[in-house]
């Protein structure tokens, strides 16, 4: 306190004295910002005279052949298509000399900054035009960039006043000339074919003047006393701490500690159905993000299969009950290309992946599948989210594919093959059910006819009775019974059977949204909106029913389990073990919104999440359970727990933040600082003290006592352009160090009145007391390149000061060394997400990593294990090097490398190319930085480079979908 009274007793003239030293703070900084960018130009205008050397070398082979009359004009063309705007005035006939010149005083400053790193994207047309009209020589102090400003020209010759004015008028006249050139060249192929040459030399120019711009990198001032690397053509300045003598002798290396994944929180029940079973080892498969779990819940362990590379949208048992097919939807990787659907078909004993099949066929993604039955299980069939929703019989063993067809454009909701009549193949949807002949690589289409019976909207499910006759749910709550009959064929034809319904039963309120076949032949319905499973009989008479609590959600899923037990999943992510006798109990439970909260406890083995969905959870990582779960007021974005662990701090979208028991779940406090997303809450090592970032650009300083549970205001942190990302606290409590939106890395004075500190030298060796500020020093090397500033979402030091973890964009999360302070910096990086990763916090022993997903919803439990074989999942990403050498590569794999399952494509191969559950790549295009091993591991993530799913929802049919589909209510 004693700083603001301080600041209330400054003199006007004191004040004033401030505000001047602000400005020139400014024009510093803005002068050093234009400065870098003159440097950047001038290495782009080394490249263009280079090029443009080597044009002219081109024309002079031609001198001879060439009529005089339209050499200069031709030299003046080229000259033109390089460098614009009255950069090649007056060259005539010393034209090649001035290049040379140029180029010596060009080169000299251009090889401090050639290889400069980012991309700039904002300014990238900017720096175009002023490659052609800034001046060489860099000022001592300019105005703000203007369009005045800019077109000054480059003065690659000596030129006067009266020559520099008189450059529009000779630029415009110069076109009727190189026409003029051109018109005597019309008789000449090889003259054409040089006019040719020319053309493409200013596309090579303009392609060196990006690559140039691209391949940025970190610049280190002579002195050595700080570095910038650049943001969107941003540069940003950190300073090298003392104890470091020469930044040449660092080195950065892949940290010892890898990641094992050792649990999955949450289950994909929100838009999803029929994808929850029970395994003849007592576990139950389902999925989540791109992860499919086996969780055997009797032991409370969790085997996964990672093979694929985006979201996982349906799941297929085969006859056997060992293999299981899984389908994915389409995706896009971190370069924009296109990660293709396709079904994986793997053993859930060994979790050995068998056969990839549909790469390049299905599109969008994979609706629904089902194997054989009547054959034993030697085929599938796949309906795709394509408009058409083309239905495909594949031998899967075989990998071919024996038949296709269109089926509708209305939604299709479920597939199956008969499970007597080998030939039969059944489809429903919106307001149809077919009935598909199946003979060779033919595909014939009855549609069902209702008849006297009400029509439905929706035929949401299949199952079959045992005579062999087809039961279908609907969307008005009603069983339909559909037999097979013999009606009399045209002249000379053999009978048909036709399926024509024969009983209507009315089932539930509501959609009957899933069918069980039971074992000993009876069913099992469940309903949307009366949440109702149903237990009927074998003449299908209601024998015994159960409601589902309303705070579970509406029925996705149902499965029969163990003895009289069945299986549940639902609308809101819970997974319900159940019997009519005993009610149910939560076997598994997730978030149902986009997830970004994510706090660990002090000294505990605990951790917190919030989300969109407003659930506050407590999840007990070592017990893998949730401890409570509480409904607040708004949706959380972020949280921190007090240092003594008695109280956690969350905040909203709102700018109220709230304050919680950690063990009651109690409300302790509720304040609000503005009106906008709160994006960081941290409290002091000694939790005197907590800050608030918010969206509106400010850090709000809470004194704290009470262990927590009283909070008073003590400052705000104003001088931040964009709204905070992340800040850290100093030991001492006396400094803040805080990132924004726009790429700043500001300090604050908190004990002088949270003032900003102008010289950020001062603050170049604290050692903070976390590390999650994503710009910094001993942190930059984490950013990949070309990142366009917000690739990567959070950052998170270890406890013991050993390793970085990373949160990126494209659902990887990545492990450094640290301190990292090399750009292009190793790391070994993990898949199991299928949406942008947006947290990483470590355990309070750093025995565990938790990630969590944004559309995905999961939590991702990593196990951190050192000296461990290279797992297969992971990639060693060294962007330092283009391409990895042969050598490098052969040695990252095992000297004997496992047999293969199955042998196919040369894609193909690489997908299926180990017997372990985990796939390398989908895509040919691997990044050539990156080494991969093929070492086996059950639970470790995929190494597919890939975007996050778009947004989870369904593209096709998602407005027309009944309402138990569309329900996003959140958990209670």
């Amino acid at each position: 306190m004693d700083g603001f009274a301080g600041s209330l007793d400054d003199s006007i003239s004191a004040a004033s004295t401030s505000d001047v030293q602000d400005r020139l703070s400014a024009l510093e900084s803005r002068v050093q910002q234009q400065e870098d960018e003159i440097t950047v130009l001038k290495a782009a205008l080394a490249n263009v005279l280079r090029r443009l050397a080597i044009s002219e070398d081109h024309v002079a082979s031609v001198k001879k052949s060439m009529p005089r009359k339209g050499q200069p004009s031709l030299r003046e063309a080229i000259s033109m298509s390089c460098i614009t705007n009255g950069s090649g005035i007056n060259r005539k006939q010393n034209h090649t000399s001035s290049i040379s010149i140029a180029r010596k005083e060009t080169l000299s400053s251009a090889a401090k900054s050639g290889t400069e790193k980012k991309k700039e994207k904002p300014q990238g047309q900017r720096e175009q035009k002023e490659d052609s009209h800034s001046n060489d020589q860099s000022p001592q102090i300019r105005a703000p960039p203007s369009p005045q400003a800019s077109s000054q020209p480059l003065q690659i010759n000596r030129q006067t006043p009266e020559s520099k004015s008189s450059a529009p008028t000779k630029s415009i006249k110069r076109p009727p000339t190189a026409e003029k050139s051109h018109n005597s060249w019309e008789n000449s192929d090889d003259s054409r074919n040089k006019l040719m040459k020319t053309v493409s030399t200013s596309k090579l120019i303009s392609k060196v003047i990006k690559n140039t711009d691209k391949h940025k990198d970190v610049i280190v001032n002579q002195e050595g006393e700080y570095i910038k690397m650049f943001m969107r053509g941003r540069p940003i300045t950190m300073f090298i701490p003392s104890d470091v003598d020469n930044y040449d002798d660092i080195r950065t290396e892949l940290p010892p500690e890898k990641l094992k994944l050792e649990w999955a929180y949450g289950y994909r029940g929100k838009d999803c159905r029929a994808n929850v079973y029970l395994l003849p080892t007592g576990e139950i498969v389902y999925f989540i993000a791109s992860v499919v779990v086996l969780f055997n819940y009797e032991e409370r362990t969790q085997r996964h299969y990672l093979g694929h590379t985006d979201c996982v949208k349906y799941l297929a048992i085969h006859p056997d009950k060992i293999r299981i097919a899984t389908g994915q939807i389409a995706g896009v990787d971190k370069d924009g290309r296109p990660l293709q659907p396709h079904v994986r078909v793997w053993d859930s004993v060994s979790l050995t992946t068998l056969h990839v099949i549909g790469l390049g066929t299905f599109e969008r993604g994979v609706g629904c599948l089902d194997f054989s039955k009547a054959d034993s299980g030697i085929h599938l069939c796949v309906i795709d989210d394509s408009n058409e929703h083309m239905l495909t019989v594949w031998d899967w063993q075989k990998k071919s594919k024996i038949a296709e067809i269109k089926t509708t454009n209305e939604v299709v909701l479920a597939v199956e093959f008969h499970p007597t009549d080998a030939n039969t193949i059944i489809t429903c949807g919106k307001s149809h059910i077919f009935f598909w002949t199946w003979s060779g690589n033919s595909l014939t289409r009855k549609q069902g006819i209702f008849g006297k019976y009400e029509k439905p909207k929706f035929v949401q499910c299949l199952a079959f009775l045992g005579n062999g006759d087809v039961l279908t749910g609907d969307s008005g709550g009603v069983m339909l019974i559909w037999s097979k009959t013999m009606v009399e064929p045209p002249p000379g034809k053999g009978p048909k059977g036709v399926y024509q319904i024969n009983r209507q039963i009315k089932a539930h309120d509501g959609s009957v949204f899933t069918l069980c076949q039971m074992r000993n032949g009876m069913l099992l319905t469940g309903g949307g909106k009366d949440r109702k499973i149903i237990l009927w009989d074998h003449d299908l008479n209601l024998e015994r029913e159960i409601e589902v609590p309303d705070q579970y959600g509406t029925i996705r899923a149902v499965a029969e389990g163990k003895a009289e037990q069945f299986l549940v999943g639902t609308s809101r992510n819970f997974i319900l073990r159940g019997t009519f006798n005993d009610g149910f109990q939560i076997e598994v439970q997730g978030h149902t919104d986009e997830l970004w909260g994510l706090a660990t406890h002090p000294f505990k083995d605990l951790l917190l999440t919030c989300a969109q969905d407003r659930q506050v959870c407590m999840w007990n990582s070592a017990e893998h359970r949730l401890e409570w779960t509480r409904l607040v007021d708004e949706p959380g974005h972020c949280a921190d727990f007090h240092p003594s662990g008695t109280v956690v701090a969350i905040g909203t979208h709102s700018g109220r933040w709230f304050v919680l028991d950690a063990e009651t779940r109690d409300l302790v406090s509720i304040h609000t600082d503005g009106n906008e997303q709160l994006s960081v809450m941290r409290y002091s090592v000694d939790g005197i003290l907590l800050a608030v970032g918010s969206h509106d650009n400010f850090i709000y300083l809470y004194t704290v006592l009470e262990n927590g549970r009283k909070y008073s205001r003590y400052g705000k942190c104003t001088g931040h352009s964009s709204y905070i990302t992340h800040l850290d606290w100093s030991p001492d409590n006396k400094h803040i160090m805080s990132n924004s939106g726009d790429y700043e890395i500001l300090y604050w004075d908190i004990v002088n009145g949270c003032k900003l500190i102008r010289n950020r030298s001062d603050c170049k060796d604290i050692d903070w007391t976390t590390y999650t500020c994503v710009l910094g020093f001993q942190v930059f090397g984490v950013w990949p390149e070309g990142s366009d500033g917000t690739d990567i979402n959070a950052l998170v030091r270890s406890h013991n000061r050993r390793v970085i973890a990373v949160a990126d964009d494209f659902c990887k999360v990545h492990l450094f060394q640290y301190p990292c302070s090399k750009a292009k910096a190793p790391s070994h990086k993990y898949s199991a997400h299928s949406s942008h990763v947006t947290n990483v916090s470590f355990t309070h022993n750093d025995s565990h990593l938790i990630s969590t997903g944004g559309k995905d919803m999961s939590i991702i439990q990593w196990k951190l294990v050192e000296k461990l074989p290279l797992p297969q999942n992971e990639v060693i990403t060294d962007t330092s090097a283009t391409k990895p050498p042969a050598s490098s590569l052969e040695t990252a794999r095992p000297s004997n490398p496992p047999p293969q399952p199955f042998t196919g494509t040369e894609e193909e191969s690489r997908m299926d190319s180990s017997p372990t559950l985990v796939e390398n790549s989908l895509e040919p295009m691997a990044e050539p930085s990156e080494e991969q091993s093929e070492w086996g591991s059950e639970d470790l993530g995929v190494v597919i480079d890939e975007e996050p799913a778009s947004e989870l929802d369904e593209k096709q049919g998602a407005t027309e979908l009944p309402e138990e589909e569309r329900s996003t209510t959140p958990l209670c």
